[in-house]
């Protein structure tokens, strides 16, 4: 073999050699930077999965506590055991940048799996009340740890900074290399080697700076790398970690956005319904009352006069008081009876007012303001209008475990159009405000949301034949409420 063939075949080893050289470094590179990362992305999938789970965990909870049954208890444990794998899970993820932080974050994962338990613990023992603080203070641990989630993201962001920042100097580093390199070959290898060269160093280039853009909090902007080896599919896998964290910040933001709104509404509708309940009282109702007390003072003046005074007081007491509470049937019994009074000292003779009252009844809750605004729509409607006046009945009696309200009169009745009217929309009016204030629809709404079904009243009446009313009230509904 010729001197020339030796160094031709030399040659040909030594590009050989360092083709294969830079082939192998190239190669252990790529699978060095893509377990990194690789690991990074699954550290951050990690802490993703704690909160997913732990919204799961309430989600499961929540459901358990409005209806308890055994499929729901067993989807409420298998949400708790998912967020306890999770906590195991994040053991792993400590380093010496989080250890704080994510000793806390266990911490939180396990008061919330506390919480839970004893939220179901007391609904169990009938403990409504405790079990919903426990529940309240599970969802506060929830948004606690959704937002120690984002912050441990963070502190991994800063963390790998310098692993960024590491990737673009070895990335400088061999690019010089391989110009070194490639220099000793023909212009055409160097030109190849530099084109590839340049294959691996610009997708890195490009992740390095959406590295960055990410350690700075940007997560708007998309990440391109237009290749088609790992280096695309770890820019892919990255960009939808971006995506994936982008997503989550926006809706932890908006959910604490809502939540705001949410709190604000019901304050401010607490108020308002509070405002309007207790200003609703018919000015026409106090004047038609107090001119009777005058009258009555100036006939006869003692004590009718002081009774009628005592009746008017608890009547207005009553209906000033907080209309969020249940009261028993007897108190709601009482303020009726107050209020017929009234009306009989008005119109006399021309109210006559029947009741049958089964006493064992009278201990079962109802809304606030139930009985006393329908007995008004009856005096509006089927005396006050009539000279000869009319007949209004109360009936309360116990009926398939359920107590049954009756409430009739003989008045003009209504059409059934108006009737399906009363029960989807309005209430009962004359047109003249003619009453203290609390509709006929909302005396239905408030008692079909108490007891929880849509078939708690029925309304029988036609022209010229009377009304009868029947308010329908379960008592194991009415005994929960009261727990």
């Amino acid at each position: 073999m010729s001197s020339i063939q030796r160094k031709i075949l030399t040659m040909s080893v030594i590009v050989l050699f360092i083709m294969a050289t830079i082939w192998v470094v190239l190669t252990y590179y790529n699978q060095k930077t893509q377990e990194q990362y690789n690991d990074i992305l699954q550290r951050y999938l990690h802490m993703n999965e704690v909160t997913e789970h732990s919204h799961q965990t309430i989600i499961a909870l929540n459901n358990y506590l409005q209806k308890p049954s055994t499929v729901l208890r067993d989807a409420f444990n298998q949400s708790k055991e998912q967020i306890i794998l999770a906590k195991l899970q994040s053991v792993s993820l400590r380093n010496q940048d989080n250890a704080y932080t994510l000793t806390s974050y266990i911490n939180m994962i396990d008061s919330l799996v506390a919480a839970a338990d004893l939220s179901v613990m007391f609904l169990e023992e009938k403990l409504p009340e405790q079990s919903a603080e426990k529940f309240e203070e599970a969802a506060r641990i929830d948004k606690y740890i959704a937002e120690t989630t984002i912050t441990l993201i963070d502190k991994e962001v800063r963390t790998y900074d310098s692993f960024y920042r590491s990737i673009i100097e070895q990335s400088t580093e061999l690019k010089r290399l391989g110009l070194l390199l490639f220099s000793l070959i023909t212009i055409m290898l160097l030109l190849f080697t530099y084109w590839f060269s340049l294959s691996i160093t610009r997708p890195i280039h490009k992740l390095t700076i959406a590295a960055k853009e990410l350690s700075r909090g940007k997560f708007d902007k998309p990440i391109e790398v237009h290749s088609n080896d790992e280096i695309s599919f770890l820019a892919l896998t990255f960009d939808r970690m971006r995506v994936n964290i982008n997503n989550l910040i926006f809706e932890i933001q908006q959910k604490a956005q809502l939540e705001s709104e949410l709190q604000e509404s019901k304050l401010l509708l607490k108020e308002s319904q509070l405002i309007s309940l207790q200003s609703q009282i018919n000015p026409h109702f106090l004047f038609n009352t107090l001119d009777t007390l005058s009258k009555k003072a100036y006939l006869d003046g003692s004590e009718d006069t002081s009774d009628l005074i005592a009746n008017v007081a608890g009547l207005l007491r009553y209906n000033l008081r907080r209309l969020d509470r249940a009261v028993t049937l007897a108190e709601e019994l009482s303020v009726t009876l107050k209020y017929i009074e009234i009306q009989s000292a008005r119109f006399t003779d021309r109210l006559r007012f029947l009741q049958e009252i089964d006493e064992n009844c009278l201990h079962i809750k109802l809304p606030c303001l139930t009985l006393q605004p329908i007995i008004e729509n009856a005096v509006i409607h089927a005396v006050e209008p009539l000279e000869e006046g009319g007949i209004i009945s109360l009936r309360i009696y116990a009926k398939e475990e359920c107590v049954m309200i009756e409430i009739k009169d003989d008045g003009t009745g209504m059409s059934e159009e108006k009737v399906r009217h009363i029960l989807t929309e309005s209430g009962i009016s004359d047109g003249t405000g003619h009453s203290t204030g609390i509709g006929f629809s909302n005396v239905v709404k408030r008692l079909r949301l108490f007891v929880g079904d849509e078939d708690v009243i029925d309304i029988e009446s036609k022209p010229d034949q009377g009304t009868k009313i029947t308010l329908k009230i379960p008592m194991a509904r009415s005994a929960a409420k009261n727990v």
